[in-house]
């Protein structure tokens, strides 16, 4: 997918915000529009249905919080990627982001290299997507292939147990995107048995061993995410 074929959503309620971070992203090629706060917001994403969508979260109207959720509640949505723009530093700003919905977040101030750069990661996600089928994701040098349970790594074999091979599986479907403890539970356990979180931790651990301590990163209070 070429760059101008990306449409992405900028929310904020500051004038300086949108119109810098709207001219570096305009100038790196994507296509960008903007809101003021969270009722634009969600006229704007289900009117122009944007591939990512950078929202302020203390806005006037209806704050960022509320608006992902309602984002994230349409069906057309449900893939876009979300992440913040925050000055909070607190670990609740950051975990009331990701209950809502959010993939990530970025804090201010703003630098705009840094944030084109985030930009770019997140956006990385779509790529991995269109080059991959439903049952062979290709990562980099790490191949997964969901039909024959096989883990391929620098042209290697790896032998995953069934619950480590599905956390991967899951976790790599959407690279960048932080998957909340709950929600690992119920996709990768389901009904079978009730474990707790620490089941979740020694599985981890145990892919941290196997495919690389850094692909693996903990979203400390929320979850985990898989790092490209």
């Amino acid at each position: 997918m070429n760059k101008k074929d990306i449409t992405i959503l900028l929310v904020d309620d500051e004038p300086d915000i949108l119109e810098i971070v709207g001219y570096n992203l305009t100038a790196e090629g994507y296509t960008v529009i903007t809101a003021e706060n969270g009722v634009e917001a969600v006229k704007a994403a289900k009117k122009k249905k944007p591939h990512l969508i950078i929202l302020d979260v203390m806005m006037p109207e209806m704050d960022g919080i509320e608006a992902c959720e309602h984002i994230r509640k349409l069906p057309d949505l449900q893939n876009t990627i979300v992440t913040f723009l925050t000055a909070r530093s607190e670990d609740y700003s950051q975990v009331a982001g990701f209950d809502a919905g959010a993939d990530d977040y970025i804090t201010k101030p703003i630098r705009p290299k840094v944030l084109v750069s985030k930009v770019k990661a997140l956006l990385r996600r779509l790529k991995e997507e269109e080059d991959s089928s439903d049952n062979v994701v290709k990562i980099g040098n790490l191949v997964i292939n969901r039909d024959e349970y096989k883990i391929v790594k620098d042209k290697k074999e790896i032998v995953l147990p069934r619950k480590e091979f599905e956390l991967l599986s899951l976790l790599a479907s959407k690279p960048g995107k932080v998957f909340k403890r709950e929600d690992i539970l119920e996709k990768v356990w389901g009904n079978e048995v009730i474990v707790g979180g620490r089941t979740i931790d020694v599985h981890i651990r145990k892919l941290r061993e196997k495919i690389g301590d850094n692909s693996f990163k903990t979203i400390k209070g929320v979850g985990y995410k898989f790092v490209v």
